[in-house]
């Protein structure tokens, strides 16, 4: 049997409602910054509900420059400003003698709705001959992803991950199994969501956002509080890269992913109200892929968004899987800062996962209140924790059967 490959992070792109670039996210999780404010992307009058966590200060330009950007939608401007400062903070130069050995993951779903509604609507109403060709490519699925590799000149696979809340985290673990493989040497992976009428109807017409009911909006993860998200957007992007090649090229690198586990539930129910087998599997997979025990996790980054089902579901599967040790392990919540951004929260969190293990401070989950007997678990309340920390499992299930865990850990001298 083949060694094991150990895949590290070199380098890290965000582009979110609490900070573009990594240590403006960082810290915004450190400071407990929340990032939502009113809408200006589209008209909310017709939902009652006006905030969300809109990314107000992204100008692309700063980062992309004009040329070509006319013809991209707002989800693809995103991942591909991620994946800039990605390669910045990497310093990773793609080049014609490492191009092939580069791929491209990305984790979207929603990433193209409003451009498939916009292109449909014209051709509706004036006609198929009469659509804007510019924006036909903005389309498909995969276009946040494609326009990664042609911007930047990447030659190596290119694949688009669509499994909901966990496409993040799974495209993740996609890249890490294509690094194993020795197919490539590094990989672009990442998620990305745009905030967009139609998504934000979608969620809205679930009942699934907070201030659904007329109440002020409000995201407060495991508190009893709770009764619904916030919807949110961002983008994230880490370049991953086989250790020994990472270290040949002098990377800094900031942290491991020591394993990743993935399950689908045939049994899940939309409202979240069945057992969690399938989160207990992903998390024991992950386990078993990182070689370490369940009482090596010393941090846990939970999927929790502030809706009843998934915060009691993620509680009790913990409790199942950690035993007694549930209670001393701290599992906090950024999206009660960040919102619920779907494709990109898992990857957002695998960053906030390299942030805890570097700087060794524990994000507070914020706008807790009121405990909740059935989410009883330490969520680090209100407040970021001064925490030496090695090893951080990051968790994402979907409502639809998907169930993911990546472990990421400390790199040896980094503190």
């Amino acid at each position: 049997m083949n060694e094991k490959r150990n895949i590290v992070i070199t380098g890290i792109g965000v582009v979110s409602p609490i900070g573009i670039g990594k240590n403006a996210y960082w810290e915004g999780l450190i400071e407990g910054k929340t990032g939502f404010k009113a809408i200006t992307l589209f008209e909310t009058a017709p939902f009652g509900i006006h905030v969300a966590g809109e990314i107000s200060d992204f100008n692309p330009v700063d980062l992309l420059g004009k040329k070509g950007l006319r013809e991209l939608d707002r989800s693809t401007r995103l991942v591909n400003a991620a994946a800039k400062l990605a390669l910045d903070d990497g310093r990773l130069d793609i080049t014609e003698d490492n191009t092939h050995s580069t791929g491209v993951s990305v984790g979207s779903t929603f990433g193209s709705l409003h451009s498939i509604s916009q292109f449909d609507r014209q051709g509706l109403i004036d006609g198929p001959r009469y659509v804007n060709p510019s924006l036909f490519p903005n389309t498909v699925l995969n276009s946040p992803a494609s326009r990664i590799s042609i911007r930047f000149r990447i030659k190596g696979f290119n694949t688009t991950i669509s499994t909901g809340f966990c496409a993040g985290l799974d495209a993740i673990s996609y890249a890490c199994d294509f690094i194993r493989l020795k197919r490539v040497h590094r990989v672009l992976a990442g998620g990305v969501e745009e905030l967009c009428e139609e998504t934000f109807h979608g969620f809205h017409a679930l009942g699934c956002l907070s201030g659904s009911d007329g109440s002020e909006p409000r995201c407060c993860p495991f508190d009893r509080r709770r009764n619904g998200t916030v919807l949110s957007e961002g983008a994230a992007v880490l370049i991953l890269e086989d250790e020994e090649q990472a270290v040949r090229r002098g990377a800094h690198i900031t942290a491991r992913i020591l394993g990743c586990g993935n399950h689908f539930d045939p049994e899940a129910k939309r409202d979240f109200s069945h057992e969690g087998k399938g989160l207990k599997e992903a998390i024991a997979l992950a386990l078993h892929d990182a070689g370490i025990a369940s009482e090596d996790i010393e941090c846990i980054i939970a999927g929790a968004n502030s809706t009843k089902g998934l915060d009691r579901l993620e509680t009790r599967a913990i409790k199942e899987m950690f035993g007694n040790r549930a209670y001393a392990i701290p599992v906090t919540a950024i999206k009660s800062m960040i919102g619920e951004s779907f494709s990109a929260s898992g990857s957002l969190a695998v960053v906030a996962a390299a942030g805890i293990v570097t700087r060794h401070v524990i994000p507070a989950t914020v706008n807790y209140r009121e405990r909740d007997p059935e989410c009883d678990l330490d969520c680090v309340p209100n407040e970021s924790r001064q925490k030496n920390v090695g090893t951080v499992l990051v968790l994402a299930a979907d409502p639809y059967g998907n169930n993911s865990a990546v472990i990421v850990g400390t790199f040896p001298g980094n503190g």
